[in-house]
């Protein structure tokens, strides 16, 4: 049996520019941290005692014996990538719900397909763990998905990222002061909105417009080396990022119609008027998690104000998808 562990990913800066039809033209840059929410998968062979060779288990339970039976797409996909053909079973159990954009659907490809490598006795460089993963949710399952996600997940830690030309992917973890880093730190708050929704086709939407959006996506694009130069100088105050939130987060829910709504947007407003300087819906959007930067003093006042949702501590991580269990077995 393996155990992969993989975090999950909170996107600061330049979310939009990750999506292959921009960054394959323009080049691509967002600045994310990995948090330490996780989820968790279990991967192993199948004992030969049943009628079925795949025992597939998330919020749904699937027993079937080929590959093309299981409805779950990533594992389905995943399985004929790795051209894995012995019984295999998998537990996936989770830490956040899923469709909440925090990067769940890419954390799970992540790390389900490290744990098959890792059955396989492989242990793959970050890189290419990553690169799979974005071929298998881009190229496979036909997802509209950005490539943020999986490399976030893969590699954990607070990076800048940039995508396009020929390494497809470069990762440049952010150096700061520590104590910097915990001020940041200190200042978010996360809640949960208490509704999910579609990922896929808000960003297909997306996807579409993006040929009339250039001036707001490479203005998206340039916050990241902005928001970078804020955290590496200390003679900078640390609320300039909080204020660099609040002008990307207009700036992307006016990409299109599906990523804002009006709930959403009155939650946003109760937490600037309650004290945060800045704040965003977390992935694609229309529902899920929001960020608020707000100052340590001022944040009890905005859980007064958004008392009606459930506040989500945490902090960062800096480990990436890891194999946390290992008794393999061969496939």
């Amino acid at each position: 049996m393996v155990i992969s562990k993989t975090p999950f990913r909170i996107s600061f800066f330049g979310g939009g520019t990750d999506y292959p039809v921009w960054y394959e033209k323009y080049g691509g840059s967002v600045l994310s941290t990995t948090i330490d929410k996780y989820c968790y998968i279990s991967t192993r062979r199948l004992p030969p005692f049943f009628d079925y060779k795949y025992r597939i288990r998330y919020t749904t339970r699937e027993e079937v014996n080929d590959i093309s039976q299981i409805q779950h797409p990533s594992v389905r996909e995943s399985l004929n990538y790795l051209s894995v053909n012995n019984p295999i079973e998998m537990v996936h159990t989770s830490d956040l719900p899923a469709r909440t954009g925090i990067g769940s659907s890419s954390a799970f490809t992540v790390g389900f397909l490290n744990s098959l490598y890792a059955l396989q006795g492989k242990m793959i460089p970050k890189k290419q763990l990553a690169l799979d993963a974005i071929h298998v949710e881009q190229n496979l399952i036909k997802e509209n998905v950005g490539s943020q996600d999986h490399t976030a997940s893969a590699f954990g830690g607070l990076n800048r990222i940039d995508f396009g030309g020929a390494e497809k992917i470069s990762v440049k973890p952010i150096i700061m002061n520590p104590s910097r880093l915990e001020s940041l730190q200190d200042h978010m708050m996360l809640f949960f909105t208490g509704f999910s929704r579609s990922a896929s086709e808000i960003a297909g939407e997306q996807i579409k417009k993006t040929p009339d959006k250039y001036n707001e996506l490479m203005q998206m694009k340039s916050m990241v080396d902005k928001a970078i130069e804020v955290l590496v100088d200390d003679n900078i105050q640390i609320e300039e990022f909080g204020k660099l939130l609040d002008q990307s987060w207009k700036l992307k829910r006016g990409l299109t119609h599906l990523i804002s709504n009006n709930q959403i947007d009155e939650i946003y407003e109760r937490g600037i008027k309650a004290g945060a300087i800045g704040g965003k819906l977390c992935g694609a959007g229309a529902g899920g998690f929001i960020l608020f930067f707000v100052k340590p003093e001022n944040q009890e006042k905005v859980k007064q104000a958004l008392k009606d949702l459930l506040h989500v501590p945490f902090r960062f991580e800096s480990q990436g998808s890891q194999i946390i269990f290992n008794n393999p077995q061969a496939l």
